[in-house]
Order: C-alpha cells, then structure tokens, then sequence
C-alpha cells in the first residue's frame, strides 16, 4: 500500500493533480481512498490532498508518507516529518529547499510547461514523474486526461505528463491489484446517485460548504437523470420548495450543512404535522454558527434527532461509507413516501469529499413504493388507522379533495382544537414508529466476536474503526466495533448482544460523546471512555490504535 500528498496553496491546481492521478492508479488496478484537506478560501492557504493506493481495500487515510508532491515549500516544512525512510519529495527546481536528509527530486515543472506552451501544464509533469516513481506505465495519461481537459490544452499537458515520466527512475514497484473495474466517487457523488436510483424528481438547495457538493452533481446529472434540481434563494425556500414537490407527487429531497438546517426546522415540523415525506440531508461541518466551512465533525446528531417543536416521528441515518450513501439515500426515499415522515441523512464533509473505489452500484436492490392513485368512498387524507398511515392521494390526481395544514387537524384535515382530536392525531403518528422500528438495520459489527472490548462509532468513522480494529487484532488484540447507519429510532439488538460484559468506548468527531448520551438515554447502556476529536480534521485508524494502547486498560 502507498500513500503520497499533493500539496499548496488554493488555486495551484491541487485539485485537477491529484483527480488525474487517483483515474490513473485506478485503471492500474489500485483501490483508492481520497481525502482533502483544504482551507475556506479562494486563494492562498495551505490545502493538501492525501492519496492513498493499494491491492487491498482502504477504508481510512493516513499521514505517514511514502511521497510528497509540494506546490510550495510549506508543503514541505509541515509534512516533511511524516515521510517514510525510503519516502521522496518531488517539486519544482525553482524552490530553494535542501536538506540533506530528504530525497528530494527537484525538477523544472514549470520550464517544461512555458516550453510546451501552457505554463498550468506543470501539473501534468508532477502526473507523469509520479507514475514513473510508482513503476506505473504511461497507457491511461490521454486517455484519463480527455475527459478531464478540452482538446485545446489536452495535446500540452500529454506531452508534459510524457516529459515528467521520462525525468525520474522508479523508486517503488508496481502492485497487481483488481479494482480496475470499481467506480471511483466521493460521498456527495455517491449520495445524488442513490437519490436518483431512489427516484428523485426534485432537488432544491442553497449553497453551503460542505453541502454544495451535492447540488453541483445532481445539477450536472438533472437533465440526463429527469431531476429538476433548484438553487433557491435561501435555505428557507429551499426547503419549502420541497414540501411543495412533495405535496404534489415528486419525489424531493433538500440539502444543507448545520446552519443551513438550523434554518430548515420549522419546515421540518411542517412535514411531520402534515405528513408529507421528505428528505433532509445535512453535511455536517463544525459550528457553532460559521464554524470552520470546510472542515468535518460529527456535532448535529443530537440537534437533528430533536429539531422543530413538538413530537413526531423521524428517522435518522448516518452514512457510513460511499457504498452506503448510494442505498441508504434510495432507501430513505422510499422509507419517507411509505411512512409519510421526515428523514435526516447525515453525512459529513469527510465522507462527502473523499473518493473512494466502491463495487458498481446494484440497482435492483432498490425497490419503489407506489402511491395509491385513487380511493372509494369518501376519503379521509389522515384518517385514522392501526399503523398509522393513511392513505395519500395527489392532489390533481383524484376527484377527492387533497388537504395539508400546518396546525392540528381532524381526519379531513380540517383545522381543530378538538382535545379529542388532538389526542388521536397524535397517537396516530406516533403509531408509525412501531413499523419504522421493524425496518431499522442494526450497526454492522468489525472485529473479534469474543472481544473484550467494544468501540462504539456511527457514520464517517466506519472507514477509521474498521482500519483500527483490523490493526490491534492483527498484533494479538482482542477489540470489536459496532458502528450504526440507521442511528434514530435507536437499533438495539446488536447493541445489547454486544454490549454485556465489555468494556465500551465511543469514537466520535464532536466534544461530548453524541451517540454515547443517545445510547445511555435510550437504553441504560453508559461508554467506560470516549475517544473524542473535534478540531475538523477526521481522526484516522492509526489515530485511533495509538490512543487505545496509550490508556492501557481503556483499550
């Protein structure tokens, strides 16, 4: 397994490297993993990119380097210390940096490029000096760099890349691996293309990092995928948008970060009291208020379990990987028409941006609940039944009379301040959390099934759980993880099963232990130790091993 950085400043085109790259070692048969590491501003900063390639599936980054592609030399003097014995640094001959116990490759990117005629091309001899150093060939280069460059430039930077290739020795040899036939996409990519096999129609969205990143790809794939995807003016109106879609038949679905969902919660309440589905997603990012835009934590759990006044039934699901964002987001569709109900998806800026390789999708795993397209007799939008659900007719669609209103309503859905009503309505909804809770997927187990201890994540950190449990096994520990998706209703057969007689530790990306409150205000069950980290960077496998085996028995 290899794991190199690209790093500079904002608009050194860190971003178009490392994407040629990753298609690159791909189509070598390497699996994947992306992450970035990038600042909230335009230009300037320090941003860095961390790709990792091997034969083996990855499911978390790492910071210890066997190469470094600096942009500038702060690139160097920050990672410098993480660089493996046999690890290189390539940059460009202009910058004046020694030291005698690096290996550090300099050579003239940028003269190659004004030669070639297209001094951005730099980044192209970066591309091609990296293959060779990997022992890769140079097969894929015009082939990956024509989708991603017009013909204008695509000819310079073939050739640049080729100039690159030929000014190096390989200093690592090449691995067979099997992947070559994997999708590569990130999270927020993975997210859109389960909402469009869930059978999105409508998506609307205000801008907010690290959110856009879905808006962009379902605005890219609207026209081939027959989504109308939206830009509202706020997050308000975004959401109302929605509502309004969803009342009227289409499948619909509104994204956002944390703030952005603060503005989204009375709506949110709007769906319940009118059950009328929803998707909510919410890319978490750290806050309060601003926060840090483009960094990661997992800090809304509690927020979104509870948002808008009142009771009523939610679902919550925390993404966990790219593979799991595809189905989960097609089954929260499905799962919000059949219950009528507001769902949160949670993911967060790390698993958002990060590409990985994942198996192609099956879509033949998705199935689609179908509206009722009429009823006989007098209908009744929210009457009253044994589970809760009552029928949905589409408004335009039938002779009856489609009703939705914000405050308390009989069956009609006529406003009252019937006590009685009021009573049965509320019941009624509340109902549909029996069924909901039959369909809840239990935390997937990793590990030891006779560990003795138990570490206890969600979303996000099953990529560093998984890596940090294999680890500790693998030099004779004895550790288990549960990590949970489906997170509210609360699954807890699993939790039960493996919760008696270990030692438990939750893992998560936010300061006081979301999960761990849920779990010990939903079943009793109180965590022995928290392994927390809340300063926006994702805590990595390695990360994780070391603080285990640092608390002696904590671990």
């Amino acid at each position: 397994m290899y794991n190199i950085l690209v790093g500079g400043a904002a608009g050194q085109g860190i971003d178009t490297t490392v994407s040629i790259l990753e298609k690159l070692l791909k189509r070598s048969g390497y699996y994947i993993f992306t992450t970035r590491d990038f600042m909230s501003r335009v230009r300037g900063g320090h941003n860095f990119s961390l790709l990792r390639f091997g034969t083996e599936e990855i499911t978390s980054h790492s910071y210890i380097l066997d190469g470094i592609i600096a942009l500038n030399e702060e690139t160097i003097e920050l990672h410098k210390d993480k660089l493996n014995k046999k690890g290189f640094i390539l940059c460009d001959s202009s910058l004046d940096y020694s030291d005698p116990d690096l290996n550090i490759i300099k050579l003239p990117m940028t003269q190659i490029a004004k030669e070639l005629g297209n001094i951005r091309a730099s980044g192209s001899v970066a591309v091609g000096a990296v293959l060779k150093l990997f022992g890769e060939p140079l097969s894929y280069v015009e082939e990956v760099m024509t989708s991603q460059m017009n013909d204008k430039i695509l000819e310079v930077n073939v050739k640049a890349a080729d100039a690159g290739y030929k000014s190096v020795d390989s200093l690592f040899e090449h691995l067979d691996g099997g992947f070559s036939d994997y999708m590569l996409i990130s999270g927020s990519e993975a997210l859109g293309l389960g909402a469009v096999a869930g059978g999105l129609k409508f998506y609307a969205a205000y801008p907010m990092s690290p959110s856009t990143a879905v808006l962009e790809y379902l605005a890219s794939v609207g026209n081939a995928a027959k989504v109308l995807v939206e830009q509202a003016e706020d997050e308000i109106a975004a959401v109302n948008m929605a509502l309004g879609a969803s009342f009227a038949g289409a499948r619909a679905m509104t994204g956002t970060s944390g703030g952005g969902f603060c503005l989204k919660v009375e709506a949110l309440g709007f769906s319940g009291i009118a059950e009328i589905p929803l998707v909510v997603v919410d890319v978490q990012r750290p806050g309060p208020a601003t926060g840090l835009p483009t960094r990661t934590e997992q800090s809304d759990l509690k927020f979104v379990v509870s948002a808008s006044q009142g009771e009523f039934p939610r679902m919550v699901i925390a993404l966990r990987t790219q593979e799991d964002a595809f189905y989960q987001t097609a089954r929260a569709l499905n799962l919000a028409e059949k219950y009528q109900i507001p769902i949160i998806l949670l993911s967060d800026q790390y698993l958002g941006d990060t590409t990985a390789c994942v198996k192609p999708y099956d879509v033949s795993k998705i199935s689609m609940v179908n509206y009722d397209t009429e009823a006989e007799g007098d209908y009744l939008r929210y009457r009253l039944t044994e589970d809760g659900i009552s029928k949905r007719l589409i408004p335009g669609k039938t002779k009856h009379l489609v009703a939705a209103d914000s405050d308390e309503h009989d069956e009609r859905g006529w406003i009252t301040e019937s006590a009685t009503v009021r009573n049965q309505m509320v019941e009624k909804r509340m109902k549909k959390l029996d069924g909901l809770c039959d369909e809840l997927l239990e935390p997937e187990f990793i590990g030891d099934e006779n560990c003795n201890t138990l570490l206890l994540g969600w979303g996000s950190l099953y990529g560093p759980l998984k890596e940090a449990v294999q680890t500790l096994n693998r030099n004779g520990g004895n550790y288990g993880a549960l990590v949970f998706g489906d997170i509210y209703p609360l699954p807890q057969k699993q939790l039960n099963k493996y919760a008696k007689g270990r030692t438990l530790i939750n893992v998560e990306q936010n300061a006081t232990g979301q999960l761990a409150s849920l779990i010990r205000g939903e079943t009793g069950i109180a965590c022995h130790d928290s392994i927390l980290k809340y300063d926006g960077r994702q805590i990595t496998g390695e990360e994780i091993v070391a603080q285990l085996l640092e608390g002696g028995q904590k671990s």
